[in-house]
């Protein structure tokens, strides 16, 4: 067991049952009634002093939060895949072990973003609100009133194709599109070797021109592909082009998005992912009919999240124990 003494600041929700095993070895620190994301000021003044550190995005861990926690600070465990948020390379030369859950969320991400997809290219969202408002009914000699696109037959391009891009092209295989085409940064990877998948390597640019559907599943690999959708990316996409979020918002550069819908270069977005989160709700995407923003409901599934909890304890309770973390960020 890890010492008793040791103490531990939690910022996030944790599943009872991960938050009692944490308790049974460790002085939990919780910060009650703080809505998340924690406020910076709150984060400082209550990581003071602690062993071990519990946090998910957006939660920042750098080198002043480092500071204020002290010397005695061991193991920082994020509840996510992605590491953004971590400056990993000051925790490193402070010799404080950092775990994260890599491989937990991949099936609910990847069954999310065919969700998503769905709503946006179907009009769902409209769907819902012409039910509930009493519009439906009333468009009686509009014979394409909320018709949308289909998968089947489009050409689908998937920008990233780690755990959860290849779980979205297993996926998406079944609505039989024309093509799924890929395109990664890592290019001394090769291809999966998945023959019936029939997945098709392009550049860049060729993704972009050539997809009626595209798809961010990459990461943001530190500051790597800050804004990589811009203004310059959605200019190279088709005028009926469906694009969709469902890794990070600041791959995306919101007001070429933005941009982009109103000018009719794009024809329309799903986002599970923005930036910041939670998006204002005053925000001119949340105005636009052509955008589908969801609240990152990517690994919302009961065994994604409860795996993550236990996934996250279990690292901070080996990194107070001094022994290699299950789960240790690359």
């Amino acid at each position: 067991m890890a010492d008793i003494m040791s103490t531990v600041l939690v910022t996030c929700p944790l599943t009872p049952e991960e938050q009692q095993r944490l308790q049974a070895s460790c002085d939990v620190r919780l910060v009650p009634g703080s809505p998340r994301p924690l406020a910076r000021e709150v984060f400082l003044k209550h990581v003071r002093g602690v062993h071990g550190l519990i946090v998910m995005p957006p939660d920042r861990v750098d080198a002043e939060l480092l500071d204020a926690a002290g010397p005695q600070l061991k193991v920082v465990g994020t509840i996510s895949v992605g590491l953004e948020h971590i400056d990993l390379e000051e925790c490193r030369r402070r010799s404080i072990l950092v775990g994260y859950t890599p491989g937990v969320l991949t099936t609910a991400v990847a069954e999310l973003t065919v969700a998503l997809l769905l709503m946006t290219i179907r009009h769902l969202q409209d769907g819902l609100r012409s039910v509930h408002s009493g519009v439906w009914g009333q468009h009686g000699n509009d014979l394409l009133w909320l018709s949308g696109v289909e998968i089947s037959g489009s050409v689908v391009g998937i920008v990233g194709l780690g755990r959860i891009g290849l779980g979205v092209a297993t996926r998406l295989k079944a609505f039989q599109p024309a093509r799924i085409v890929y395109c990664s940064s890592n290019t001394a990877r090769p291809a999966p070797t998945c023959p019936r998948l029939a997945l098709q390597l392009v550049s860049w640019e060729e993704l972009l021109s050539q997809s009626d559907i595209v798809i961010a599943t990459c990461s943001m690999k530190g500051t790597q592909n800050y804004n990589l959708f811009n203004a310059a990316t959605f200019a190279r996409m088709r005028s009926s082009s469906i694009f969709i979020n469902v890794t990070r918002g600041a791959l995306v550069d919101q007001e070429a998005l933005l941009s982009a819908l109103t000018s009719g270069q794009i024809a329309a977005a799903g986002l599970d992912v923005t930036n910041p989160e939670p998006l204002p709700t005053d925000h001119p995407l949340l105005q636009l009919p052509n955008v589908t923003v969801l609240p990152h409901l990517g690994s919302a599934t009961r065994r994604a999240r409860t795996t993550m909890s236990h996934v996250t304890v279990n690292n901070v309770l080996a990194g107070l124990q001094g022994q290699m973390l299950p789960s240790p960020a690359p």
